[in-house]
């Protein structure tokens, strides 16, 4: 007679199993969950701030109050006019009107991130020829004629990274202007005099980043107030003629390839608010008239071959800001103590080497790019690299920077026994299953 076993321990061991099974998986899945970052739950698309452009209707354009010929203009250009284009606030601001009736007249037009389709037609434009101010922002159309009326009624043209296959002779046919901006757009002049020359109401010029080549004016018109030929290939010497700009608050010959000595005659540009002669070949000392200048708030001289010492009377600008002075070779002590410094909002005096600091005014701890002086007033002899590593270490021992770097390993222990804690936690949970299962296993069999 065969003997059947017991049924409990298939019974029991196949409900365990299930048991483990489920248990197990469950377990991967809540480890997985810890140990995976938590991905951002989509939400609902949000509507967009900007409201959809809807068509133009015909009924709200022949209610515009603009003229319709400056309307067809402005339709040609794709800019909208389901709404009034005199009504304000414009569309991006993009339009000013007058206030003569029975039909406005555009005084301001501003074209922004044109699109491809966009072309400028002698029609449309001689339809604008009330405009006193233009703009061409992000527009890379190509330059057309413009019609000799909007030419002597504009006073304000800009244009950035706009316009396509500029010269200086066209440039040049804007007499009446007194403010041009022309910026991060290719230019083909032989200098800005062939641009200048004829602008004799100009007050404010900008012509930066064009790839303006040839020399400064050696004249100038005596209404300028804000010159910026900044980021060209302008070379040769700074004209004592520009000393004579009365009014000039703005000077900016900033990254060209001018050479020679700053005018001496510098300091009588009285009005003179910034001035920035950075990224050039300038040599020679800083000229002594520049004490004279009591409306300084920006000065910018790095990165040139000044030479000679730094003259005292910097300290006395009481309204002086910004001031760059790095990467010359300037030499002697720095005339600067640590209430001037502070005072600044930028301070910069590095890359000087035969610069130095009194140690005895001004603490190692302030990072100035410079080596401390000796008795004799030279910097001390070391070379730059074991002086700077020196003074990591100084610095190192301060109880800021101990704290810092105390916290920063903290963190990286932290960041680093993070995930292990997980990682143990869920081996030692499965190693205990395993474990109980083992267990269970040979009990059943005991027990059977």
């Amino acid at each position: 007679m065969n003997r059947h076993p017991p049924p409990f321990p298939f019974s029991f061991s196949f409900s365990f199993s299930f048991s483990y099974c489920v248990s197990l998986l469950y377990l991967l899945v809540f480890s997985t969950a810890l140990t995976s970052p938590l991905s951002p739950t989509k939400s609902p698309s949000a509507p967009s701030p900007f409201p959809s452009a809807s068509p133009s209707s015909p009924s709200s354009s022949s209610s515009s109050t603009l003229d319709p010929k400056q309307l067809r203009a402005l339709q040609s250009l794709n800019i909208p006019t389901s709404k009034d284009p005199c009504a304000q606030p414009s569309f991006h601001n993009a339009t000013l009107c007058d206030s003569s009736k029975p039909f406005r007249h555009l005084l301001s037009l501003r074209l922004l991130n044109c699109s491809d389709d966009v072309a400028l037609s002698s029609t449309a434009l001689k339809s604008l020829s009330s405009l006193q101010d233009l703009r061409f922002i992000n527009c890379p159309v190509a330059a057309v004629h413009f019609p000799s009326d909007l030419l002597s009624n504009l006073r304000s043209l800009t244009c950035i990274n706009s316009l396509r296959r500029l010269t200086g002779v066209w440039l040049s046919r804007f007499q009446n202007l007194t403010d041009l901006t022309v910026s991060d757009v290719q230019v083909n002049a032989s200098g800005p005099f062939i641009i200048l020359n004829n602008m004799k109401k100009l007050r404010s010029v900008t012509i930066s980043h064009t790839n303006l080549t040839g020399f400064l004016p050696k004249h100038w018109h005596l209404n300028f107030t804000h010159i910026d030929l900044s980021r060209n290939q302008l070379r040769g010497k700074i004209p004592n003629s520009l000393t004579l700009l009365e009014n000039l608050q703005l000077l900016n010959l900033s990254s060209n390839s001018l050479t020679g000595e700053i005018p001496s005659t510098l300091g009588d540009l009285l009005s003179l608010q910034n001035l920035s002669l950075a990224s050039n070949t300038l040599s020679g000392p800083i000229p002594e008239s520049m004490a004279a200048m009591p409306s300084l708030v920006h000065v910018d001289l790095s990165f040139n071959q000044l030479n000679g010492t730094i003259p005292d009377y910097i300290t006395k600008m009481k309204g002086l800001k910004y001031l760059n002075l790095e990467n010359n070779n300037f030499n002697g002590v720095m005339p600067f103590n640590v209430s001037f410094i502070k005072k600044l909002v930028v301070f910069k005096v590095g890359g000087n080497n035969n610069l130095c600091y009194n140690h005895s005014l001004i603490s190692s701890k302030m990072k100035l790019g410079i080596a401390p002086c000796d008795k004799h007033g030279l910097p001390i002899s070391p070379p730059p690299s074991k002086s700077d590593s020196s003074a990591d270490e100084s610095g190192s021992s301060d109880d800021s920077d101990y704290d810092d770097s105390e916290d920063d390993s903290s963190h990286k222990e932290e960041h680093h026994h993070g995930p292990n804690k997980v990682v143990l936690g869920v081996a030692i949970g499965l190693s205990s299953i395993v474990f109980l299962i083992i267990f269970l296993i040979l009990l059943s069999k005991w027990c059977a």
